[in-house]
């Protein structure tokens, strides 16, 4: 359902566009990426791993990693599948994420920002099924 987008989620929906374009243009063969979900420890993370291979599709998108953590709302630094997809990117062997919602990276704006600006440094993209206002 969408949310109304408050300044900041309008801000950060287009710092995540512009770095996702730019990382799309700074790509030469196929496009890589990694499958991000976030789930709770009773949750299973199935539907939303269909919603994001479904983009992934949809865009011609080589999905090479599938990734999920079972740790719920944690801060994003604390999770270890989303660990090994950013070492991924910083080896070159991915370019981005594609994750189903904000709320698998986070739903704190400052959480959030921060993901988006290492993912910057390390010239790679996120890519959403759900755009920032849908949780």
């Amino acid at each position: 359902m969408p949310l109304p987008l408050s300044a900041a989620n309008q801000r950060l929906k287009i710092l995540r566009r512009a770095q996702l374009e730019a990382t799309l243009r700074g790509i030469q063969g196929e496009s890589r990426f990694g499958l991000y979900v976030l789930a709770n420890p009773r949750q299973d993370p199935a539907p939303r791993l269909a919603v994001v291979q479904a983009l992934a599709i949809r865009h011609k998108w080589t999905t090479t990693i599938r990734a999920v953590d079972l740790t719920g709302p944690t801060d994003p630094a604390t999770r270890p599948q989303l660990a090994r997809l950013l070492a991924a990117m910083q080896q070159r062997e991915i370019h981005g994420i594609i994750a189903a919602s904000r709320v698998d990276i986070s739903d704190d704006d400052q959480q959030y920002e921060s993901m988006l600006h290492q993912l910057r440094a390390l010239r790679a993209g996120l890519a959403l099924a759900y755009e920032e206002t849908v949780l």
